[in-house]
């Protein structure tokens, strides 16, 4: 949840009782401390911290230059010339030493990584220093490559999730695995603990997913419209309008596949002749100065919303009624027939 996650938000959930998580893999390392020391301020329970473990030696500037003559004519659409190049606009935390200095020092209870592993000596740090890892897997090969660095936690992701896919590496072909899939197949060949998500909104899809052997479920587009989350006034708009029905994963605002809320730049990119989009981060900074551009002229269709299939279940609620209504749920999809079947014959 980079981007609307926030130490308020965080902090809640800890404090109701689940484990708050900050998501910082797109934030510099003044930002990191700044968060992680708020969220000490508001809860004395255990919080997770996220980055991301992206390989970041991939440019290629024929690419860049191919993908920026592709989005010109929107950028002129509002009378203003598209960028010359591309920026790498935040670093992965395999390359920032500060951030992972700041968090060593800061000892969040978990830290968890998306896209990939840091190293060995980075992860022999953070056991040294007491803290608990986690990591993304979206297939049994990546999963296989947590248990064998010694991690203490998969998150299956399923391809019901919203945002950015976790996969290590792009030049492989996804599998698309949904939650539940994913999460079988990692409770019966590994032998680390799971945590299911994708497409999880409530206690009934929580329930679910402890039944396929899950120890825990994470929810993300559940939180989006907490007041205590940064999502802006049209994220929740949309959220909250009969367009969370239809999500779509997409390469194009960031360079990497993640799912959103589709929109007139994700529709569009689905048409027949668009080029291979721009490396991850690069894409993403023509994205964002294209839809700063868009929003000054009231148009946020160039915004990503980022969302799970199950968007359109989301509900408004401070976070902790949100948690406690999640374990009121959970309890009792547990007590027994949630929604009895009647007539039926085997």
């Amino acid at each position: 949840m980079a981007g609307v996650s926030t130490p308020a938000l965080a902090a809640a959930v800890s404090n109701a009782g689940g484990l708050g998580s900050l998501g910082v893999g797109a934030s510099t390392a003044e930002a990191v401390h700044r968060m992680i020391e708020e969220t000490y301020s508001l809860t004395d329970k255990p919080f997770n911290v996220n980055v991301f473990c992206h390989s970041s030696d991939k440019r290629d500037a024929s690419r860049d230059k191919m993908w920026l003559d592709y989005l010109t004519p929107y950028f002129e659409e509002f009378g203003v010339e598209a960028p010359k190049f591309l920026n790498e606009i935040y670093k992965s935390f395999l390359d920032d030493d500060n951030i992972f200095q700041i968090i060593l020092s800061l000892k969040p209870a978990y830290v968890s990584f998306h896209f990939g592993l840091p190293s060995a000596d980075q992860l022999s740090a953070l056991r040294d220093a007491g803290i608990k890892t986690l990591a993304t897997a979206t297939n049994l090969t990546e999963a296989a490559q947590i248990e064998a660095a010694g991690i203490d936690g998969i998150i299956a992701q399923g391809i019901e999730a919203g945002g950015h896919r976790g996969m290590f590496d792009l030049d492989m072909p996804d599998e698309c695995l949904s939650t539940a899939v994913l999460v079988r197949l990692l409770v019966r060949k590994t032998r680390l603990p799971v945590i299911a998500a994708g497409g999880i909104m409530d206690g009934y899809g929580i329930k679910a997913a402890l039944d396929l052997g899950a120890i825990a479920a994470q929810l993300g587009t559940a939180f989006i419209l907490c007041p205590e989350s940064a999502a802006n006034t049209h994220y929740r708009t949309i959220l909250k309008s009969s367009r969370a029905s239809m999500t779509r994963l997409t390469s194009v605002f960031s360079g990497r596949p993640a799912r959103g809320i589709v929109n007139r730049l994700i529709s569009e990119s689905e048409k027949a002749g668009k080029p291979v989009t721009a490396d991850y981060p690069f894409a993403y900074d023509a994205a964002k100065q294209l839809n700063s551009i868009a929003a000054k002229h009231d148009n946020f269709e160039f915004a990503a919303c980022w969302a799970g299939q199950g968007a359109a279940l989301a509900r408004e609620l401070p976070a902790v009624e949100l948690v406690r209504l999640l374990a009121k749920e959970l309890n009792k999809a547990s007590d027994g027939n949630v929604f009895p079947v009647k007539n039926l014959s085997v």
